[in-house]
């Protein structure tokens, strides 16, 4: 299922996208942006710059681009959170967008050894609290 540009949530201001995630930055090719729902401490989610199905649809040069932002993504994440093991998520099912979800997993935490939730929806979090873990990310991201 291939989406339209104009309505997709990474391409555009979206409600519904503002609904779930909030933004943190932009790197070399993509967006980062940290998840509202934070069963998983510290999910983030890097969504490429422009409107691509998949992953193939890139040239080597823009894939490496592209994995390079979502393993800069991964590195604060881990310097900051310190989870066991990031999960890394790619569906595009429904919302055919490249983006990857990236879900910490800890030892004694939710779906330890298993499967990451889409949305749980169990954990959220205060306005200041979202903010200091963007700030947090933000600064560990980009320098």
């Amino acid at each position: 299922m291939y989406s339209d540009p104009k309505e997709c949530i990474y391409c555009t201001k979206h409600e519904a996208r503002e609904a779930i995630m909030l933004p943190i930055c932009d790197l070399s090719v993509s967006k980062a942006f940290l998840f509202k729902e934070q069963t998983y401490h510290g999910r983030c989610l890097v969504a490429y710059k422009d409107h691509v199905n998949d992953l193939n649809e890139l040239t080597d040069d823009e894939r490496n681009a592209f994995m390079a932002d979502v393993a800069k993504v991964t590195r604060a994440m881990q310097k900051l959170f310190k989870p066991e093991k990031i999960n890394y998520g790619a569906y595009s099912d429904k919302l055919s967008h490249l983006h990857f979800h990236l879900a910490p997993k800890y030892v004694d935490g939710p779906d330890y050894g298993g499967t990451f939730q889409m949305n749980p929806g169990k954990v959220y979090l205060s306005d200041k609290e979202y903010q200091d873990m963007i700030d947090a990310l933000r600064k560990e991201i980009l320098g």
